[in-house]
């Protein structure tokens, strides 16, 4: 399962987490345990988007992903997925509690994948609701899109942003 879901995709996502901790640094170079620290990080920030889009995929009913067969889709996986997606999203903070849990940042990182966590649900009920079973374009009013986006499709930004706030705390 880690290795069909985690190391596809957009590998951005994890090494963005050292790109903007080195912006931080203002041009210095990182220490090797604040190279660590943000790999950590940005690891656990691939693992969260594994999560999430194996969760939509079921819930989207999905064939494919970025040109290869879903994971739920997969001969003898099925319903497995949803198993593994929880256990994608229950790792994450394990690994912080491991890493992390000495540094004052600990519970700020630990309580930012778990909003980020909430939202994305949230925003994925939303998603399934929308419509209410019936495509009735009526049900697509500007709120309902606001929400979704807010919710479901808030987390590639929101979740970056705040986990370089949090790790540059290191820093300063």
């Amino acid at each position: 399962m880690m290795d069909y879901n985690v190391p596809t995709g957009e590998f951005e996502v994890g090494l963005s987490v050292i790109k903007s901790y080195m912006l931080l640094k203002e041009g210095k170079e990182l220490r090797e345990d604040e190279v660590l620290d943000a790999s950590i990080v940005g690891w656990c920030t691939h693992w969260f988007s594994a999560a999430i889009f194996i969760l939509d995929d079921i819930t989207d009913n999905s064939d494919t992903r970025r040109g290869r067969t879903c994971w739920h889709r997969v001969p003898k996986v099925g319903n497995i997925a949803v198993n593994d997606l929880v256990l994608l999203f229950t790792h994450i903070p394990r690994i912080l509690k491991k890493h992390f849990r000495e540094k004052p940042y600990y519970v700020d990182l630990f309580n930012l994948f778990n909003e980020v966590t909430f939202q994305m649900v949230s925003g994925q009920m939303l998603d399934l609701i929308a419509p209410n079973g019936v495509r009735d374009l009526s049900n697509y009013t500007m709120d309902n899109y606001r929400r979704i986006a807010k919710y479901k499709a808030g987390h590639p930004l929101y979740l970056p942003v705040s986990r370089h706030l949090y790790l540059g705390k290191i820093i300063f």
